[in-house]
């Protein structure tokens, strides 16, 4: 079976642009346009420009919607056994989702769409990404009550696991203060959630870190293991990968970030590593003029109260596993009524 086109290009879009922009180029010179025209009118460029990131915003909000109609499926099956046999198909229904707790809220435009996906119609009282006091109203929904049952769950489901993520992630952004450290996540998300939770993370200020095995090349102690030394992991990830990637070596000892370091790695992630190891080895850098030239992550069994620490110790990053892994989801609920109309005509 072959796969869909929104997933080829979910799965590796930078790899098929450059299958398209020569399609587009051979499309255009045959109307007209030779191929050196239209590389050198800057104007032509940047609509080509223009089309290829519309194209690809569009596959996104494509492959989106697919995975969203793939959580409804999974919990619906071949219907609501308790909706269907309580509840008349007519009805019509309005439902308020409250947010228990204090925090930020996410994943309200995922909300929205498995709503409408599902026939009804979705305003939202906040944006994502706001804070919320506890008790507050976040979404309403307007629509025929089993369609609205028939998405609580999964509606709920995501949006109090992105909010817990984005709250989690805020807490730790402000323990960072003013300080220039980026608070990021990593790769310990959920199978099929892993667009969902770093959505969340953004939403709570902060970064994605790669979101994908394409997005950079990460030399951990397995590739290391089988390559021979992180020096020539390096050299082999330089010669093989496009000069776009960034490469990121994680380093177990100071003398693993040294390597690292020298041999011409972006990133060098300072992994387990306590901040008086980090300070020895920032202080190393600094000695060997090598420091100004990579960006150190500081990464495992990070903690709110140890943040302030490793920004002292001379990090850019803090990545937190925790994010994603183990953030408590927000508790939220669902409250569901006839529509007033139907109130009214039934003497309510």
């Amino acid at each position: 079976m072959e796969p869909h086109a929104s997933t080829i290009w979910q799965d590796s879009p930078g790899k098929y642009l450059d299958l398209l922009l020569p399609c587009i180029l051979v499309i255009m010179s045959q109307i007209g346009y030779s191929q050196t025209e239209i590389i050198i009118h800057d104007r032509l460029g940047f609509c080509i420009s223009r089309l290829i990131q519309q194209l690809l915003s569009i596959m996104d909000e494509v492959s989106v919607e697919l995975q969203l109609r793939k959580f409804l499926e999974e919990d619906i099956g071949f219907g609501d056994l308790t909706s269907d046999s309580l509840i008349e198909d007519d009805i019509p229904a309005e439902a308020t989702m409250v947010c228990k707790q204090a925090g930020i809220v996410a994943g309200l435009s995922e909300a929205s769409s498995i709503f409408r996906i599902l026939g009804c119609k979705a305003s939202t009282f906040v944006v994502d990404g706001a804070k919320v006091e506890a008790d507050s109203h976040v979404l309403r929904i307007l629509g025929p009550a089993r369609a609205i049952l028939a998405g609580e769950r999964v509606a709920l489901n995501l949006v109090t696991r992105m909010s817990g993520i984005a709250t989690a992630t805020s807490k730790y952004v402000q323990a960072v203060g003013n300080s220039r450290v980026r608070i990021a996540a990593t790769r310990k998300t959920a199978p099929g959630l892993a667009f969902f939770d770093k959505r969340a993370v953004s939403l709570g200020g902060g970064d994605t870190h790669r979101l994908r095995l394409d997005d950079c090349v990460i030399i951990k102690d397995n590739h290391i293991s089988i390559v021979g030394s992180v020096g020539k992991s390096v050299k082999k990830a330089r010669f093989r990968v496009s000069f776009t990637k960034k490469i990121e070596v994680e380093a177990d000892t100071p003398e693993q970030a040294l390597e690292a370091a020298r041999a011409g790695a972006d990133i060098v992630m300072l992994d387990n590593m306590r901040p008086t190891e980090i300070r020895g080895v920032v202080q190393l850098l600094n000695r060997l003029k090598l420091r100004k030239h990579i960006i150190l992550e500081a990464s495992g069994r990070v903690r709110v109260s140890s943040v302030k620490e490793l920004v002292a110790s001379g990090v850019d990053i803090i990545s937190v596993g925790e994010l994603t892994h183990s953030a408590r989801a927000l508790d939220m609920n669902l409250e569901l009524k006839l529509a007033r109309k139907t109130r009214t005509a039934r003497g309510l």
